[in-house]
């Protein structure tokens, strides 16, 4: 993938609105079917522009409404925001109080930098393939509660573009959801706790909920490789202090001496699982407690959530196919069946799928095809670049969703018919 120059981003992001955004698709998510009247009418969007300039409470009659401000606008950032009691860009005409958010999908923001005390290879807003296991593993802990423990169908994971990843539960039932009850679901997916002073986060009581351990599962796939070789956890003296911090003082003097004598993380690791083990078989030493080892695996490597953003129903959350104005590389949907092959650094960037479409658009006008209508090239031009195969991903939640209403409505209908 090609390199990015920041300077060029204006210039890219008129062609990228004017050619290459999918408005047909994401006006088709954002309206869901149509089925509640108004309801794209009364979402807020807000609009980053350059120079940081930020606008809120912008809200579109229709997708063509939306195209033509995008166009006009060319926001460096989107973001999108609750489903509002009235339309978001009259809400200075409204009866003070009377402007209420009142729907928004359940969102969950997974940030790489919340797990800078257990990353080794990167910090702050720096990512590499080594630590970018640790989004690997969110996306396979977070969406298999999502869809086993709470049973949402309709979940979109997105890039960020940068450093984390994004996830969109846009069942019907989940966009009525209170702050309460996001609350309640975002503290289930919860087991991180504390801020930087604090040393031990993770602490399991005997009782292990089915959710730990169905996590512990996940995590065990990952966790050799990632942990214990990428990130080598218990490397030196320095890294090991760290873990051994977590684990009761009765057995520090035993593991110290052990971790002296061995050569790598992996057979540190196993002197650890031999400690935690004679710890927890020794009853009268409760201090231990029972499940060392997992605690110490969760807190390295557990999904970190922002709490805020998900609890908030007027909270807003980046959207899909927005351009990162950093790194130039688009938030794209990341396919469910494909996660442990997502590679953040094979995104394309906004300065490549503009390039291939110049090339491809300079072959055509060879051919002698420019004649075509803009219209026509808008709707097929995105699928001469490498978006494609990621619009493509978003297209198959669109019908799962359109199945789902379809499957609903047909329900409806029966439960009316008079026997």
């Amino acid at each position: 993938m090609e390199t990015f120059d920041p300077t060029e981003l204006p210039e890219l992001l008129k062609l990228y609105y004017r050619r290459l955004f999918p408005y047909a698709q994401y006006y088709r998510w954002l309206n869901y079917g149509g089925v509640i009247k108004n309801y794209f009418q009364h979402r807020e969007f807000s609009f980053t522009l350059k120079d940081d300039i930020y606008i809120r409470y912008q809200s579109f009659n229709s997708q063509s409404d939306l195209e033509k401000e995008m166009q006009k606008m060319n926001p460096y950032k989107i973001d999108i925001g609750a489903v509002y009691s009235h339309r978001p860009n009259q809400h200075n005409t409204v009866k003070l109080g009377a402007f209420q958010a009142q729907e928004k999908e359940l969102v969950f923001d997974i940030d790489m930098t919340d797990y800078d005390d257990v990353r080794r290879c990167c910090s702050s807003t720096d990512i590499c393939s080594k630590c970018w296991t640790l989004m690997t593993m969110a996306i396979r802990i977070i969406d298999r509660a999502l869809k086993e423990d709470f049973g949402f169908k309709h979940r979109l994971w997105v890039y960020s573009g940068r450093r984390g990843v994004h996830c969109w539960v846009c069942d019907e039932s989940v966009r009525k959801l209170s702050s309460a009850v996001r609350s309640g679901i975002v503290e289930y997916l919860s087991l991180v706790k504390g801020g930087q002073d604090v040393k031990k986060k993770v602490h399991l009581s005997e009782r292990i909920h089915p959710f730990v351990r169905r996590s512990i599962n996940i995590i065990k796939n990952y966790f050799e490789k990632y942990a214990l070789v990428d990130q080598d956890i218990l490397e030196n003296k320095e890294s090991w202090d760290k873990i051994l911090a977590l684990v009761p003082e009765t057995v520090h003097d035993e593991l110290q001496q052990n971790f002296q004598k061995s050569h790598s993380s992996l057979q540190r690791w196993e002197h650890l699982k031999k400690a935690a083990l004679k710890c927890q078989n020794n009853i009268k030493n409760d201090k231990c407690g029972p499940w060392l080892e997992w605690e110490i695996m969760l807190q390295y490597c557990f999904p970190r959530l922002d709490i805020n953003v998900s609890k908030g129903i007027n909270h807003l959350l980046k959207s899909p196919f927005s351009v990162h104005p950093k790194t130039g590389r688009i938030s794209v949907p990341i396919d469910l069946q494909k996660v442990d092959q997502f590679d953040p650094f094979t995104v394309p960037t906004i300065s490549f799928i503009c390039h291939e479409l110049d090339a491809n658009s300079n072959e055509e006008e060879k051919e002698g095809n420019e004649a075509e209508s803009d219209i026509k090239h808008r709707t097929r031009d995105y699928k001469k670049t490498s978006l494609a195969p990621y619009v493509k991903v978003f297209e198959q939640f669109l019908e799962n969703l359109d199945k789902s209403r379809k499957g609903e409505l047909l329900k409806k209908s029966d439960l009316q018919k008079d026997f």
